[in-house]
């Protein structure tokens, strides 16, 4: 029997490489690369640089110095053009829907859900878009200051005032999770119950879509599918409150999704699936941001320094007991100036995948049909055309306006990031209540951050912490 098996491997192998010759025949025009082994490519060295948090380092910077910002590989099973700078941002994200489509591995799709608005194209996107942002318009942003403002008060009340010492990743994670369960959604169930299953399907997101027990990939299935149930759950409590004239109007982008629901404008699969896709979008990415935001500010006392300035400015501005203002956030400019400078050292997301509907002509190169795109924020954000000195700590620098698609932590174009405006709000409410309460430091000031699937630190950033001995009115609930 194996003597049989082994004498089809020549035949199997002859078959791998003709199609591996057939998919690069006609190459003249693509961008040169390494294509790699057939259908594997070089995802193994991808794979091995995200653990290691060295994707630029080790896999995007020595492919750009060889081959220039345009190059092609082969990642995850895919023809891939890797693209990097300014220019191919602005061509690649302006012409979604036209040249590219949003084109994320299975595993993401099956687990964020295909119905999200990740995976929705032309008008179907622009329904659910044009949801969304309608519940994080300016009107909705100002009326949930003051609840942000007492979730991260009664959030850090609980867990901070006693101790001396707190994982301040761990800490951010579930702050923001419970911002955007309780807050954005009006989800009534305690956040701890539900933390750990979220966790468990942000591992699976990247990992090989083998459903086979005991695989990553498999105990995120499991895992979406017990979210699944409890969401159904609250979207079918939301719908009868609001056809009965009852909703209290919490949790406005649940209201607006089931509203559409109601409407027959989408279907309760939708309204899951992207419920399901913007918990993980506005929490994880956001409490990473804060994180590094910490680090970066501990290793640069004299930017700290600044920042504190300007909160304890605000501070002495509001009444006891008076929580912050939409007007108070708008004042932080320079703690948003450090945190973009973080967020450009320290991107949330390494990039995004697109596929081409077409060929595309770009830049003297033709990217055939069917190939995915990958555009990288590390192509910009490294890039010393786009940002002088990249590698160097400088909120400064975004004191004026950066060059268009240069910065782009939060995507572009039709498919830029509709929650950005609440990552915003959180950050800087939470760096507010922290430095006008708190005397920190890093326990660690050298931690590596590594990658699975996002960047996280190691240890998750312990931070010894003691309360000041005077807080800021503001921060008086």
């Amino acid at each position: 029997m194996s003597a049989y098996i082994f004498s089809l491997l020549p035949p199997f192998f002859f078959i791998l490489f003709l199609i591996h010759k057939t998919c690069n025949k006609n190459t003249t025009k693509l961008p040169s690369g390494q294509m790699g082994l057939p259908w594997i490519g070089e995802t193994i060295a991808f794979y091995r640089a995200q653990r290691k948090n060295q994707l630029f380092d080790t896999f995007f910077q020595p492919r750009i110095n060889k081959h220039g910002k345009i190059f092609k590989t082969r990642l995850m099973g895919s023809p891939m053009v890797v693209v990097n700078g300014a220019t191919a941002n602005k061509f690649f994200m302006s012409n979604e829907f036209k040249l590219v489509i949003s084109s994320w591995p299975t595993s993401s799709v099956e687990l964020m859900g295909k119905n999200s608005i990740m995976e929705k194209q032309g008008d179907s996107h622009s329904c659910l878009r044009g949801i969304i942002a309608s519940a994080l318009a300016p009107a909705g942003l100002h009326a949930m200051v003051p609840r942000i403002c007492t979730s991260i008060y009664k959030h850090l009340q609980k867990n901070w005032q006693h101790a001396e010492e707190i994982s301040l990743h761990r800490s951010t994670k579930m702050i923001t999770f419970t911002i955007v369960l309780q807050c954005l959604f009006g989800i009534g169930i305690e956040p701890e119950t539900m933390f750990g299953v979220f966790e468990n399907v942000l591992e699976g997101v990247l990992a090989a879509p083998v459903n086979f027990p005991g695989t990553k990939f498999s105990r995120a299935k499991k895992a979406r599918a017990e979210i699944e149930k409890v969401l159904v759950n609250e979207i079918q409590k939301k719908r009868e409150a609001m056809e009965g004239g009852r909703d209290e109007e919490d949790g406005m982008l649940l209201s607006a999704l089931v509203g559409a629901l109601i409407r027959g404008e989408i279907t309760e699969q939708e309204v899951v699936d992207n419920v399901v896709l913007l918990v993980f979008a506005a929490h994880d990415t956001t409490s990473y941001a804060i994180t590094m935001t910490f680090k970066m500010l501990a290793n640069h006392p004299d930017c700290y320094s600044l920042l504190l300035e300007e909160h304890e400015d605000i501070a002495r501005n509001r009444k006891p007991g008076e929580v912050l203002t939409f007007d108070d956030v708008k004042k932080m400019e320079y703690t948003w100036q450090v945190a973009r400078e973080t967020m450009r050292l320290c991107p949330p997301i390494f990039g995004s995948f697109r596929k081409a509907t077409s060929d595309i002509d770009f830049e003297g190169f033709t990217i055939p049909k069917g190939w995915k795109v990958l555009w990288t924020t590390y192509g910009t954000h490294y890039d010393e055309e786009c940002f002088p000195d990249p590698m160097s700590f400088n909120p400064s620098r975004f004191a004026d306006p950066v060059q268009a698609y240069s910065f782009i932590p939060f995507g572009g174009g039709p498919r830029l990031c509709a929650g950005y405006q609440l990552a915003k709000l959180i950050i800087l409410v939470f760096v507010h209540y922290v430095v006008t309460q708190y005397n920190w430091s890093l326990v660690y000031p050298d931690e590596s951050i590594v990658m699975d699937p996002l960047p996280f630190p190691s240890k998750g950033m312990p931070i010894k912490i003691s309360p000041k001995s005077v807080i800021s009115s503001s921060t008086a609930l």
